[in-house]
Formats: C-alpha cells, sequence, structure tokens
C-alpha cells in the first residue's frame, strides 16, 4: 500500500488494519488525515481479495476529534473539507465516515480512550463498534456552535431512536463505552476490543464474501426503506449469490466439513 503520514495499513490474511496514527496529537484530524482516511476507504473499496476491516487508533486513543489549530483557524482549510458540488453530495468530511459503509465488507471500530466529534462521526460509518468500558465517546459539534456534518447522521439514525439521537447532539455529552453500548451507539464492550475486532474479522473469512458483502448491501441500502424495496433487494441479491461461484464452494464446504478457498468477491457489490 501508499506511504502514508497520518496511517498505519496494515494486512494479514485479507483482514485490513486502517489505524490513525498522530498519538502525539491524540489523532485529531487535520487536512492530511482527512484526505488519507478518504483515499485509503476509496482504494479498499475497489479491492476484492479483502475480507473485513478494521478501523482503529495507535496510542490508546482513537480520536480527539478536529484538529482546531490545524484546521479551523484558516476559512480556506474549512472551506477545502467542505466543497462539494450539490447539496447531496459527500464532501472530504463527509466521506471520511460515509466511505465505510459502501465497502462491500465488515468494518469493525476498536475504540481505546478519547472518540470524540470527527472521531465519533468515523466509527459510526463502521458497522460494528468495539470499545472499552472506560473509553469516552461524545458527538461533540455542539460545543463549537456547530452541527455534526461527517455523515455520522446517517448512521446514527438507524442506531438510535431519534430523541436520544437528539440530546446527544444538543449537548455534546461524554459518555463511557458502558454507557454507549446501553445507548446502542456500540456493539460490545471487550477489555481488549482490538483483539476482539481481530477474531470477528477471522470468522467473517470463514464465510462466502460474495453473500458478506450481499449481507451489507441489502441491510445498510434498505433498512429505512419501504417493504417493497427492501423484499426487491432480498430477491436480486439471493439470485446474484445463487448464479455464483462462492454459493456451490459454500454448499461443497458444509457438505464436506472442508475448507475448500472461496474465490474472490464478484464485481457488483
Amino acid at each position: 500500500m501508499s506511504n502514508w503520514q497520518r496511517l498505519l495499513v496494515t494486512e494479514e490474511e485479507g483482514i485490513v488494519t486502517v489505524s490513525l496514527n498522530r498519538p502525539e496529537k491524540l489523532n485529531a484530524l487535520d487536512i492530511r488525515l482527512f484526505k488519507e482516511l478518504d483515499s485509503v476507504s476509496q482504494s479498499l473499496r475497489k479491492r476484492k481479495d479483502i475480507r473485513a476491516i478494521i478501523l482503529t487508533g495507535e496510542g490508546g486513543n482513537f480520536s480527539s476529534g478536529l484538529d482546531v489549530k490545524s484546521v479551523a483557524t484558516s476559512p480556506s482549510k474549512v472551506l477545502g473539507v467542505l466543497k462539494k458540488w450539490m447539496p447531496g453530495n459527500a464532501n472530504l468530511a463527509q466521506r471520511v465516515s460515509r466511505n465505510w459503509r459502501r465497502i462491500p465488507v465488515p468494518v469493525i471500530a476498536a475504540i481505546e480512550g478519547r472518540c470524540y466529534g470527527g472521531g465519533m462521526q468515523i466509527v459510526l460509518g463502521a458497522d460494528f463498534r468495539f470499545a472499552t468500558p472506560e473509553s469516552e465517546l461524545s458527538i461533540m459539534e455542539i460545543r463549537w456552535g456547530l452541527v455534526p456534518d461527517m455523515a455520522g447522521l446517517l448512521s446514527l439514525r438507524e442506531l438510535v431512536a431519534k430523541d436520544v439521537a437528539m440530546k446527544l447532539t444538543m449537548t455534546g455529552e461524554i459518555v463511557s463505552g458502558s454507557r454507549a453500548q446501553q445507548l446502542g451507539l456500540v456493539t460490545e464492550i471487550h477489555d481488549n476490543p482490538r483483539q476482539a475486532a481481530q477474531v470477528l474479522a477471522q470468522q467473517f473469512c470463514q464465510a462466502s464474501p460474495d453473500a458478506i458483502a450481499a449481507i451489507k448491501s441489502t441491510t445498510t441500502s434498505s433498512w429505512s426503506r419501504s417493504e417493497r424495496y427492501l423484499l426487491a433487494r432480498e430477491t436480486i441479491s439471493q439470485l446474484r449469490l445463487i448464479l455464483g461461484k462462492n454459493f456451490h464452494i459454500a454448499g461443497y464446504r458444509q457438505r464436506n466439513k472442508a475448507d475448500k478457498p472461496y474465490r474472490q468477491r464478484q464485481s457488483f457489490w
């Protein structure tokens, strides 16, 4: 992979770990980190050989949020992050969260320490969030007189009730990992969330990559849509799977209790 300045990207047996790597700044988000997160997520989306992604932060924190001194003090830098051709398109700030939703493999965020503001928006783009009981999570934009604007609300509206979402965004309350799990923001609590994420990622590697992609695609696109839309997506996905080679490999593995390797994911997911 590329030589990253703000990320540490490693790969082992189809599992890619993307770590925010500014520990001296508590992994605060500057322009370079925004651009690298956008770049790595877009490149991973194109790869058919990977099976899962773990998203985490170095130095005991996920991210303290926006590097205000680096970004917010320069109007040109702020505009560079927020600019877009059309209101409905995603700008750079929104892509670093939304892009993870579009990658056809599971994305697991492993959260330690602080996960504030922009960091919280990023992990909301993951499919699963594992955190330590003592980790601190906050949708903190209100403290700067701003609205959360990094696409995190796409996932937040699927995870919690509207009143809970509004309370969290209107107060900037800091909640522990344990409390976040109770609210639905966090999937599971672990003393070592990276290790737990690795175990889950390895479990995903044992399933058909096409079936995994179909489940993520169908669920993400249909979660808040009509019944007819959901039923149509289910049928289309199932037909694609049945006509693919990995469906037959999955059947062989089940019948013979053998670890016959799967083919790479089909390109249309």
